[in-house]
């Protein structure tokens, strides 16, 4: 029984869904427009203000497709009228992070600086407080999409556990290691 999928999504007002085929979904907000491909099998309705899910039969492959459906639809209607934001901190010494336009420069302690060019669905902006670690902030209306790249400029230097060093979204809690004890007597 999958919980998720029988939960209709609430349409936030200036958000407009179409569902031209049986296998496409359009989403429009304020923001911007999303387009989902939806698998023959599942049904996506709109009923007044609100959107339903539905599956044919209850065998296991449908009851996953319905609630993965249900998922991505709900997080366009988000990403349309609220957007999605990840904040990433590089925390250790001489680590920087500017940009200019879609590309973002780091230096990251390796030897040279790392260019990473940015979808242009994300949105980039760089500070660094006086004090504090620099930060990255990225504004996207795709949720999968500016989750696989804040992983990959997390990916660009892997937290380390010992120091803590390297690259984590705002808040992560890490799993530190104590390191080697004094010298045996």
């Amino acid at each position: 029984m999958s919980r998720i999928g029988k939960k209709p999504i609430n349409l936030p007002s200036g958000v407009t869904v179409d569902v031209s085929s049986p296998g496409e979904v359009t989403v429009k907000g304020p923001k911007g427009t999303l387009v989902q491909e939806v698998n023959p099998d599942i049904q996506v309705k709109v009923e007044g203000n609100e959107i339903v899910v539905a599956r044919p039969t209850d065998s296991k492959r449908h009851k996953s497709l319905h609630g993965l459906y249900r998922s991505l639809i709900n997080n366009m209607v988000i990403g349309v009228s609220e957007g999605y934001k990840k904040e990433l901190e590089l925390v250790g010494v001489g680590y920087k992070a500017t940009n200019q336009g879609q590309v973002l420069e780091l230096n990251l302690g390796y030897s040279h600086n790392i260019f990473f060019a940015l979808p242009a669905d994300v949105a980039v902006k760089t500070e660094t407080p006086k004090g504090k670690n620099p930060l990255i902030t990225l504004e996207a209306i795709d949720k999968e999409l500016i989750g696989q790249v804040a992983a990959k400029i997390k990916s660009l230097r892997k937290i380390e556990p010992y120091k803590g060093k390297g690259v984590r979204f705002v808040g992560e809690q890490i799993r530190r290691k104590a390191g080697k004890t004094a010298g045996k007597k």
